[in-house]
């Protein structure tokens, strides 16, 4: 089985391939399967943003489509950057510029209030109308500064009380047992295992 992963990310392909790897499905990127598409994301939640790039790659391709949108909610920032995650202070600016600003705009609030999460939803559509969806969490703070050379966007500044370290300082395995995308992808995988 193929499915085609609506994302240009490669740090996001790896882990989808990484835990989806002994089922057995090929999984391809749009740039991989050649669909180049505009895929505006309006949606109000992580959830309705996954179904519209996934609905709008399986129109373009006649594949099964998998997406994920995901993000950070800061709750001491009232939940953002939220969906606005990646468009955060612009599409093209760096996540180091990013991060450095998240972390000065909580500049003076203590640790138990800098509680935050990544969230996580995956929908996969299908040909013939189906659609599967699933949202999970990855709880932990806003650190004080960047740690780590591991993962991507904002793990260097989620600091992960459980494991005493920055998740950008998780080794890819550690990270995919405990990460948003890692539970998410796993209760996709135990729903597509379901009807394949």
């Amino acid at each position: 089985m193929k499915i085609i992963f609506a994302t240009g990310n490669q740090g996001k392909l790896r882990e989808v391939r990484a835990i989806v790897a002994d089922l057995g499905i090929e999984v391809e990127s749009m740039k991989d399967a050649g669909i180049d598409v505009d895929i505006v994301e309006d949606g109000k939640t992580f959830a309705e943003n996954a179904l519209i790039k996934a609905r709008t790659v399986c129109k373009a391709c006649g594949e099964v489509t998998m997406s994920d949108d995901s993000g950070l909610e800061i709750d001491a920032l009232g939940g953002e950057p939220g969906i606005y995650s990646a468009r955060y202070m612009g599409e093209d600016t760096s996540y180091h510029i990013k991060n450095m600003n998240l972390v000065e705009r909580l500049e003076g609030v203590p640790d138990e209030k800098r509680t935050a999460r990544f969230v996580c939803a995956i929908a996969c559509v299908f040909p013939d109308g189906r659609e599967l969806t699933c949202r999970e969490t990855f709880e932990g703070r806003i650190g004080y500064e960047e740690k780590g050379e591991n993962g991507f966007g904002y793990d260097p500044i989620f600091y992960v009380p459980e494991k005493g370290c920055y998740s950008a300082e998780l080794s890819p395995e550690e990270k995919n047992a405990i990460s948003h995308r890692g539970k998410a992808l796993r209760a996709m995988r135990a729903k597509l295992e379901e009807i394949l």
